[in-house]
């Protein structure tokens, strides 16, 4: 099922590389965004951005551990036995919940459109990424 067919909800499930952390998204949109900035880049993050009720943490809470930088308004969590950075909550929309795609059960990347953001320079750019 390719990003160009989706037009209705879906549920996905997912989780970190151990298995210790696990949760349940429903998608309405297949776009995600890969940004270039230095902790995106450096983890591979591909972005998508949710409503808090539609996603849903499984199992895990205990296990994860938040870091934050810069404004600390992005709290960025991850197993913390595997280190696996499976979604967050973004700066961008910090009512929501920011979710790897790549994190996602099965081989479901290709069902998603991709968008680059210059995240690199972020406050050029973030009224592409909100609007």
């Amino acid at each position: 099922m390719s990003a160009k067919n989706q037009n209705s909800s879906v549920t996905y499930t997912g989780g970190c590389h151990c298995g210790a952390v696990r949760f349940q998204v429903v998608v309405d949109e297949h776009k995600a965004v890969n940004c270039n900035c230095s902790i995106c880049h450096k983890k591979g993050f591909l972005h998508l951005i949710v409503p808090q009720n539609q996603f849903t943490l499984l199992q895990g809470a205990d296990m994860l551990t938040t870091y934050t930088f810069n404004t600390g308004v992005a709290q960025h969590k991850f197993c913390r036995i595997c280190g696996i950075h499976s979604f967050y909550i973004p700066r961008s929309h910090p009512d929501c919940i920011d979710v790897n795609i790549k994190c996602l059960d099965g081989d479901v990347v290709s069902n998603f459109e991709i968008e680059d953001f210059d995240g690199a320079n972020w406050e050029q750019n973030i009224e592409k990424l909100i609007n």
